[in-house]
């Protein structure tokens, strides 16, 4: 009961002297705007974070998402190649590649790759 107890008093004073290093430890600027301010990719700090984003970098994000889990997909079923091999699994990722593709030049074709325009 008391090795309890002194191990939970141990454990709370431990953690406020961690604390207690990190608050003395730490040196806050508060004076300098963009320093405390949180950084986000392709947006100013300081000006009205209602401005518009670019749409073309929405969707190219969209579809790298998109290809990603599929190629996370695909990751299982080439582990399991290894040990099982039939020909409805062969159809089967092929029937999936062949998705993908198609996909991929659907959204070649529509313009949704091209970051330049």
């Amino acid at each position: 009961m008391y090795s309890t107890l002194w191990g939970s008093v141990i454990a709370f004073g431990l953690s406020y002297i961690v604390m207690l290093a990190g608050w003395l430890v730490s040196k806050r600027a508060l004076s300098d705007r963009e320093k405390s301010s949180p950084f986000e990719c392709g947006f100013d700090p300081v000006k009205s974070a209602r401005l518009p984003f670019s749409l073309r970098f929405f969707l190219l994000a969209i579809i790298f998402l998109i290809f990603d889990v599929e190629i996370v997909l695909l990751f299982p079923i080439l582990g399991s190649m290894a040990s099982f091999y039939s020909l409805s699994l062969v159809l089967g990722v092929f029937m999936f590649l062949v998705i993908l593709v198609m996909g991929l030049f659907h959204e070649w074709n529509e313009g949704s790759l091209d970051w330049s325009q």
